[in-house]
């Protein structure tokens, strides 16, 4: 009786550890004609309205089971902090369409500058959902990549293309893109 208690125990630690999720970048590659209006939903919820559109998504499992349902129409990744900060500082735009600045980044939050925004942010400190980035958008609209995609958009990211799960390679992505 006292081996079963101590099981019991030791799953409900297991169940109480919660770890940081991991920040994550989800790009749309492909449009929507033929596409079923559930997917076209997840889509709107997560942002992506137009082809080469990225965000920005911690991965929760509320998160990842969205990008899993659109798999087939984006490409997404863990995100390194380094091209975080590119992108904050290329692609980075504040209300009125103007570009994100460090100087915009002092007067917005309680930030100095992007780089260390994109360390909050990267860290799980800082959400989109908060007051301190409620006039910075959320959405990146990114060129084309450059000498075009890996492979096929029709194929996944294991089968040679560049759909799905992309692992490391969607920072390689963003700087084709920026």
């Amino acid at each position: 009786m006292m081996a079963e208690n101590e099981v019991i125990i030791k799953k409900k630690a297991k169940i109480n550890q919660e770890e940081i999720p991991k920040l994550m970048f989800a790009v749309r590659i492909r449009g929507s004609p033929g596409m079923n209006r559930k997917i076209l939903d997840t889509l709107k919820m997560l942002r992506m309205h137009k082809i080469n559109h990225g965000v920005l998504v911690w991965g929760k499992p509320s998160y990842i089971g969205m990008l899993n349902k659109c798999k087939d129409y984006i490409a997404y990744g863990e995100i390194d902090e380094k091209t975080l900060v590119r992108l904050l500082r290329v692609r980075g735009r504040v209300e009125g369409n103007n570009p994100l600045t460090d100087e915009q980044v002092k007067n917005l939050t309680r930030y100095n500058n992007i780089k260390a925004l994109a360390k909050a942010l990267f860290k799980g400190e800082l959400h989109y959902n908060s007051k301190d980035l409620n006039k910075i958008k959320p959405i990146f609209r990114l060129h084309p990549p450059k000498r075009g995609h890996k492979g096929n958009i029709k194929k996944h990211y294991k089968e040679g293309g560049t759909l799905g799960y992309v692992e490391n390679y969607i920072n390689e992505l963003i700087y084709k893109m920026l």
